[in-house]
């Protein structure tokens, strides 16, 4: 039975890496081989595979039967297109130099999109990294809003529960204060309104009495008449009386 190119698998579970190998057919997949031809490790993006090329190339043309698996590793890394070059060369079709020249250009096509994919995915790394620290400081800028209105209200609170109590002390010295002064307060409107209040109706009597005052000698005079004539009649008799 032809020797075959496989995969040997080692590591822990969920992050295996393999070794390729070169094993009799009847082997198991794990047990003995003939010979280690390089190792792939499909952990990374993309992939990493270390593969001795020529040994590869060799064990190719000797009739190894890589798996499907190895078969696709060998073809990324040009094996298999190296060995139809050769096939090409030993047909006629092309020579040597011809053959090195297509594999060249292959090789730099290759690794010019190897690495294309290396820049895409490192862009998208950081693009990625990018996103999540501005969304980690747009939650810890929300976070931080937070935190400021809720100690706002608080310092609010605080205030307002403080301010009662600072409007009352004044309240209660004002009381105090006018407590104190209400006598001299009641006193101080009794000795200025006594006057007031007796000289309003002084003002309006004599308005009132002008005329009887005019009138007054009129009326005066012949109670004067006849006091005086009752006076004068006394004497008239006494006189009278003597005189007889």
């Amino acid at each position: 039975m032809p020797a075959k190119i496989r995969l040997q698998r080692h590591g822990r579970k969920r992050l295996a890496f393999y070794h390729i190998v070169v094993a009799d057919g009847r082997a198991p997949r794990d047990g003995r081989y003939i010979e280690r031809i390089g190792s792939y490790n499909p952990n990374t993006n993309p992939a990493t595979i270390d593969l001795d090329f020529d040994k590869a190339l060799d064990w190719l043309t000797k009739g190894a039967q890589p798996t499907d698996t190895v078969r696709a590793i060998l073809s990324y890394k040009g094996v298999l297109y190296k060995k139809h070059l050769q096939g090409g060369v030993a047909k006629g079709s092309f020579d040597e130099a011809e053959a090195e020249r297509r594999f060249d250009a292959w090789s730099a096509e290759k690794e010019a999109k190897i690495q294309a994919k290396k820049d895409r995915l490192s862009k998208d790394s950081d693009s990625l990294k990018t996103k999540q620290l501005e969304a980690e400081a747009k939650v810890n800028a929300e976070r931080a809003a937070a935190i400021a209105k809720r100690n706002a209200e608080l310092a609010a609170e605080a205030k307002a529960a403080e301010a009662p109590e600072e409007v009352e002390a004044p309240a209660e010295e004002e009381e105090v204060v006018v407590a104190e002064e209400a006598p001299v307060v009641e006193e101080a409107p009794v000795v200025e309104e006594t006057p007031v209040a007796e000289e309003a109706p002084v003002t309006e009597e004599p308005a009132k009495e002008e005329a009887p005052a005019e009138e007054a000698p009129k009326a005066e005079t012949p109670a004067a008449e006849e006091e005086t004539s009752k006076e004068e009649a006394p004497a008239e008799d006494k006189e009278e009386k003597k005189a007889e």
